[in-house]
């Protein structure tokens, strides 16, 4: 009982730890990512956001061995690890590299006309679009890591600012599933009953589902 009690005690302090790995973290970068912020207009919250979650706050081997907090692709001269990664002299060149790669590269460097430096969802949702991520939730992963730590608050915003609304992937993948829902034909139905239940009208179903008759069958699957 004593091993087990002193294990869940090992295991608990692991997990404050690596919680307090994080906020190390951001204390330690995030006067770096303040000053490229003001330098170049990309919100601090989101430059520190994207290294902690490609970093896993400092934690991972290109991280460890390569200053690479990123995750940029490239050439390294590391003799400890063998990676496809490039390898930084420090993590504030990682950092200015990331920077550098927004403003140099197409479509990257087209985000700076749409959004401003408080706009941190804008930026992570276009820097997701513009392919930084292959996974459709790395944007809500991000976001959620700016939120859970508050680093919008490093993004000097000015009194009064608010935040644009954007919809969700959720509420337009909700939008494609209603746009394609189907109403099974019953004895007595018509495509003038069916419209004026669906709020439609008969020429709309019938262009919606190919047809060039009027004439239905019980059973049958109707788009609306």
């Amino acid at each position: 009982m004593k091993k087990v009690f002193t294990f869940c005690l090992l295991l608990l302090s692991g997990i404050i730890a690596k919680a307090q790995d994080t906020d190390d973290y951001i204390a330690e970068h995030v006067e770096y990512a303040q000053g490229l912020m003001r330098d170049h207009k990309i919100p601090a919250s989101v430059i520190l956001a994207v290294a902690i979650h490609e970093s896993a706050a400092g934690n991972s081997k290109i991280a460890q061995h390569l200053n690479n907090h990123f995750g940029v692709k490239g050439p390294n001269n590391s003799t400890e690890i063998r990676s496809s990664y490039r390898d930084y002299l420090n993590a504030d060149e990682s950092y200015s590299h990331f920077v550098e790669i927004m403003e140099t590269r197409e479509p990257f460097n087209n985000l700076f006309a749409k959004y401003d430096q408080y706009d941190y969802k804008g930026w992570t949702y276009g820097i997701r679009r513009c392919g930084y991520a292959r996974s459709r939730s790395w944007a809500s992963q991000v976001i959620g890591l700016i939120k859970k730590y508050e680093l919008y608050q490093y993004d000097e915003r000015p009194e009064g600012y608010e935040e644009p609304v954007y919809a969700s992937p959720v509420h337009r993948r909700s939008r494609s599933r209603r746009t394609t829902k189907t109403y099974t034909v019953k004895s007595g139905d018509n495509l003038s009953i069916i419209a004026k239940k669906k709020g439609t009208t008969v020429k709309k179903l019938m262009q919606k589902n190919g047809m060039k008759k009027v004439n239905l069958k019980p059973g049958q699957k109707i788009k609306f």
